[in-house]
């Protein structure tokens, strides 16, 4: 059994272009079907609110509470597509959000077009440090020339796990250069940071299929520095159905990785089990008062 750090739900398909069966190619029972079929026991909801899904997080939740073995939300908290984006209140909004859902981990997705210094800066690290002292995992997606600010807020903040989406968007849709490369391999020297094996569709350029044979020299010094330790396999449906099949996402690691089988367990569920319990074991410490 493994589990699925990298998924998504949505009432209704939020991509262009228009498809069918907008209003289940999204939905939490397709999600459910995969992993039965491929033998996945849990998976992490990396809730967006896009594409005419402003619930999407409520969504999410009612989902996990029918099927509360089975679905981890990880709400979207100061993303950038909410109305409140970069305005002041992080921190209390932040506070609003754990009052309403019960949480162990959220996904921030930075703007392109900033270089990331938000997360250390006035706002952003009081809004950090609180998720720090509450144990929240944080799901971080950025492109590589915010590295830096990443690294930066890893020094600042070292007992905040920091996993970051689809191999840090190593890839030629946004850049495959050598310069941003030795940026996401400096980040390996930081503990509390993770990359996720996912994405693959969506950080390359349309020209590149499964299995993505020509990216690996851009990707295997990444997998090196980081280790089969820290890395988390996610599968990204239902957004990698735009480029492969669940099983597929499951053999790029398996069949097209260069990682040896005897690392495949703890990539598949080992690594991502570690992470999520000793959130939850600290969160209820916390809740309950006992330092112990």
């Amino acid at each position: 059994m493994t589990i699925d750090a990298h998924t998504h739900i949505w009432e209704r398909w939020p991509y262009q272009p228009e498809v069918p069966d907008a209003e289940t190619r999204g939905c939490a029972e397709q999600l459910l079907f995969e992993m039965d079929q491929h033998a996945v026991e849990k998976a992490v909801v990396i809730c967006a609110r896009i594409g005419g899904n402003p619930d999407n997080v409520d969504y999410a939740f009612d989902a996990a509470t029918r099927h509360p073995r089975r679905l981890i939300v990880f709400p979207d908290l100061e993303c950038r597509w909410a109305s409140d984006f970069r305005k002041p209140g992080a921190v209390q909004r932040l506070e609003q959000a754990l009052g309403r859902w019960d949480f162990v981990g959220f996904t921030h997705y930075l703007d392109p077009s900033e270089d990331g210094s938000w997360l250390t800066g006035p706002e952003g690290l009081p809004f950090m440090q609180l998720a720090s002292d509450r144990s929240l995992l944080l799901s971080l997606s950025a492109l590589p020339h915010q590295m830096a600010a990443i690294g930066a807020l890893a020094a600042r903040l070292p007992n905040l796990q920091i996993l970051l989406h689809h191999l840090a968007h190593i890839g030629d849709r946004h850049t495959n250069n050598a310069e941003d490369g030795a940026a996401i391999v400096a980040l390996s020297g930081y503990a509390n940071i993770h990359l996720k094996y996912s994405g693959m569709g969506n950080i390359t350029s349309p020209q590149h299929e499964f299995p993505y044979s020509d990216m690996q020299p851009c990707w295997s010094p990444i997998l090196a520095a980081f280790g089969a330790e820290r890395i988390v396999w996610g599968s990204d449906y239902p957004v990698s159905r735009r480029y492969m099949t669940y099983r597929q996402t499951q053999s790029m690691l398996e069949r097209h990785s260069p990682f040896p089988a005897s690392t495949h367990q703890d990539i598949l569920k080992d690594n991502m089990d570690r992470l999520l319990r000793g959130a939850s074991a600290t969160r209820s410490r916390l809740d309950t008062g006992n330092s112990k």
